[in-house]
């Protein structure tokens, strides 16, 4: 499996490495959207925290990516002077294989963003890392979220039980629905030709 690119473009959003010097920019998406994160994010809990702390939660994200262990992208509006949110490409789910991670910030709900950079992280996932399977898992009982995966073709598999970290600490563990979309079908859907440009760590154009 091949990396993947540093920086995608779309028509709403630019999807990127973090860096440090993104931190005021986290923080502030982050800490204005706690009581919505902390419904369906246990990290949220360990928030807010302060700027330098935060700076040095994007360093590991930063050399994680740069290791290529673990690919989590900031999403930006396009004059990237705002996170409107964060998704990734994870390696948990096995060899040859990806899985999607978002959240929003409260103020960018309803927008279709998260279809939009789903859409963009599937094909870059497929075209650039050269995956055989790509997967989105999602909270039984978040509706918003299991809509994107229904949106952009993939196939629900299964709902696994109490399988999700407790939400909020101290309570049940929650079901988790899994969603699957293979190259096959990938290459037959509209998703193939999502119109996207994608950069490598040096700038160079990829896609």
């Amino acid at each position: 499996m091949r990396d993947a690119p540093y920086r995608i473009v779309t028509e709403r959003l630019v999807l990127r490495c973090y860096d440090p010097t993104d931190a005021p920019l986290l923080k502030a998406a982050i800490d204005g959207s706690l009581e919505h994160l902390r419904a369906w994010m246990p990290w949220a809990y360990d928030d807010p925290v302060p700027l330098g702390q935060m700076a040095e939660r994007l360093r590991r994200f930063r050399a994680n990516f740069d290791r290529g262990e673990e690919y989590v992208y900031g999403m930006f509006t396009p004059d990237e002077r705002e996170v409107a949110g964060g998704t990734g490409l994870h390696k948990r789910v096995g060899d040859a294989a990806l899985e999607i991670g978002y959240w929003l910030r409260k103020d960018q709900l309803r927008l279709g963003l998260v279809t939009e950079a789903a859409s963009a992280l599937t094909r870059a996932a497929f075209d650039v890392c050269g995956v055989e399977r790509m997967e989105i898992h999602a909270d039984a009982r978040n509706t918003a979220s299991l809509g994107v995966p229904r949106r952009l073709g993939y196939r629900e598999e299964a709902t696994l039980r109490r399988r999700l970290p407790p939400c909020p600490p101290g309570a049940r563990r929650g079901d988790v629905t899994i969603f699957s979309l293979f190259e096959q079908d990938f290459r037959a859907s509209p998703l193939a030709a999502f119109p996207l440009q994608a950069y490598d760590a040096m700038g160079e154009r990829i896609l």
